[in-house]
């Protein structure tokens, strides 16, 4: 079974920047695509970013590919997400998520992911 914890997030100044960091146990994240993904209560949960087992393969969601980075480091087993140029916008419960693949999978769909952290809340102030 694969537990991911997440850390970082809080509240910013719109402009400012955050970095979110999910760490896997019980197996390793090179054997493991991760992804982020984000809601707001009331609206659909959207795909914001996603790594391929060696991260070697990323996608970021066009819209905030100038402003949003993903980045994994297997030998910490943790996926990270640089957020610059926050925006209100960006206010959102900010959830990670794990599913075993090959190492070059990447999966950008939530309904195929298997495992789930618990969200970080990142709000951003104007």
């Amino acid at each position: 079974q694969v537990q991911l914890v997440e850390s970082g997030g809080g509240l910013v100044q719109a402009g400012g920047s955050l970095r979110l960091s999910c760490t896997a146990s019980g197996r390793a994240a090179s054997d493991l695509a991760m992804g982020w993904f984000r809601q707001v209560l009331g609206k659909e949960r959207e795909t914001v970013a996603a790594i391929s087992g060696n991260g070697d393969a990323t996608f970021v969601q066009y819209s905030i590919s100038d402003r949003f980075a993903i980045s994994k480091d297997n030998a910490q087993n943790t996926v990270y997400l640089q957020m610059k140029n926050l925006r209100p916008e960006d206010t959102a419960l900010y959830s990670c998520a794990a599913v075993e693949a090959t190492p070059m999978g990447l999966i950008t769909q939530a309904h195929r992911y298997s495992y789930w952290g618990r969200g970080r809340q990142v709000t951003v102030a104007s």
